[in-house]
């Protein structure tokens, strides 16, 4: 199995994880959790995991003159990107929420271009638009888009939220090629756990844990162990691949997964809208991929 063909593989399957995401943690907050408080629980969580992987297995040493790149990872990957995701998502709804998503992509080339690690060429431009399109004209073809309110600060938070993301893969890319992932990995999950205690330690201790069903547990696991600590993995792989343009075009297809989900479980029906919207959506993710 060739390099890209496995990066391609992990970013679908953490797209798909992010894709459900959208409604199992909107069905934990606010009324089970407050949305800083999950956000520490989920990266204590998956820095737990991380830390134990890869004392046992990779045990490598990070250079001392990186560990301030690691430290604006974390800051901008983890603790800004989870805090104002959650937070916003609370707010605001998962339609709202997958449309000022789809910025990422557009912002991440800006980064990589600034910071001289991609060029603009006529597919990435191309990708991008078609991919955008797809995104939009799916998710809006169902319900109302609408500011006002909660929703207008949530949706401002989404946006931050997903500019941050951008930047950090692009500022994470490089260490890639000096680091295995699992170490990458681990340390922006460190720096974004002491980013994010001050803020979620409080909100975590005061849940009523005790008055949680079942159920709700099984989404916070789901939040920590899957959209937390595999998706990041996983994207870490894809990093190592693959550009930061193309993993970050990627989060086009969060809003057809959502779309197959809901017709898993009979909650959405299929209609011509969906299935152009997803030929765009892959389409757009062939030319940022394709090279010029």
């Amino acid at each position: 199995m060739s390099n890209k063909l496995i990066a391609h593989i992990a970013l679908l399957l953490a797209n798909l994880i992010y894709g459900i995401n959208y409604t199992v943690a909107k069905d934990v907050m606010p009324d089970y959790m407050h949305p800083i408080g999950l956000v520490f629980l989920r990266v204590s969580g998956a820095f737990l995991l991380l830390w134990i992987i890869q004392k046992v297995f990779i045990k490598e040493v990070i250079a001392r003159k990186d560990i301030l790149k690691l430290c604006f990872c974390g800051l901008f990957g983890v603790a800004v990107n989870q805090m104002l995701f959650l937070y916003g998502l609370n707010l605001t709804t998962p339609i709202d929420a997958a449309i000022m998503v789809t910025s990422i992509p557009i912002s991440a080339l800006i980064f990589a271009v600034i910071l001289g690690q991609e060029t603009l060429s006529v597919n990435k431009i191309i990708g991008i638009f078609l991919g955008f399109t797809g995104a939009i004209t799916l998710i809006v073809s169902g319900e109302k888009f609408s500011f006002g309110g909660d929703k207008m600060w949530g949706n401002i938070c989404i946006v931050i939220n997903a500019t941050s993301y951008a930047l950090y893969l692009v500022l994470v890319k490089p260490l890639m090629k000096k680091y295995h992932p699992i170490t990458v990995i681990t340390w922006v999950f460190l720096f974004g756990l002491i980013f994010v205690t001050p803020f979620g330690i409080q909100p975590f201790l005061d849940s009523d844990f005790h008055s949680m069903p079942t159920v709700i547990f099984g989404k916070i696991l789901f939040v920590v162990l899957g959209t937390t600590f595999l998706a990041y993995l996983l994207n870490i792989l894809a990093l190592e691949r693959v550009s930061s343009t193309v993993v970050s075009t990627y989060v086009y297809l969060q809003p057809v997964i959502a779309t197959i989900v809901a017709l898993i479980v009979a909650s959405d029906s299929l209609d011509s809208v969906k299935l152009i919207s997803s030929a765009l959506v892959f389409l757009g993710v062939y030319f940022v991929s394709k090279k010029s």
